[in-house]
């Protein structure tokens, strides 16, 4: 990666953003005030496709593939997601942990050469209520409250992703471990909002 490009921040904002046929996010270098900053990426996903896979592009024309998000294999979701960079080579991976995010949510994130981080919802009753909110006939109506999740490795910070309130899906990532690939923790930022319980 490298550390002093586009990819060298450790605090991001990924919004989505409306779209009839696919669903779209603008992921942006978070300043120090909490607002916008440059952009780093957007990304984009076909919806009604059978295979499950994000494109992020360095700029809006999206002429330019920086990375991918694909699924692993379509027999078994569970599998997870394979981030590739734009030549096709492994950045990194993450799935969900099906039974365990029955009741709260929580995702492998992997990256070669380091261990494993779980990233788990920080709130219980949050969880539960979101679940509760996607069994009600409101498909067009967002979970509009907040929350978050913390990864870690052996009970060390690694990053956090926090969805803000509002209507509009926004989430703001902050990245702890050096080591982490920036580009890996804004695939796993942009999936907890589109692959969340799939």
């Amino acid at each position: 990666m490298d550390t002093t490009g586009p990819w060298a921040v450790r605090r991001f904002t990924v919004t989505q953003k409306a779209a009839l046929t696919t669903d779209r996010y603008l992921v942006t270098e978070t300043a120090p005030d909490g607002s916008d900053g440059r952009v780093l990426a957007y990304a984009e996903q076909r919806r009604f496709s059978l295979e499950e896979e994000l494109t992020f592009y360095t700029d809006a024309s999206r002429s330019q593939v920086a990375f991918t998000v694909r699924e692993r294999t379509l027999l078994d979701p569970g599998e997870g997601f394979d981030v590739l960079d734009a030549e096709g080579r492994p950045i990194g991976a993450f799935h969900e942990r099906f039974f365990t995010s029955l009741v709260r949510s929580a995702w492998v994130l992997e990256q070669p050469g380091a261990p494993d981080a779980v990233g788990r919802e920080r709130n219980r009753f949050v969880a539960v209520l979101r679940r509760a909110w996607d069994w009600l006939p409101l498909e067009r109506v967002p979970f509009a409250w907040p929350y978050h999740f913390d990864f870690g490795t052996d009970g060390k910070p690694v990053m956090t992703v926090d969805k803000k309130t509002g209507l509009r899906d926004r989430y703001l990532v902050e990245v702890t471990a050096p080591g982490l690939d920036l580009r890996l923790a804004a695939a796993q930022a942009v999936a907890l909002d589109t692959f969340q319980g799939r």
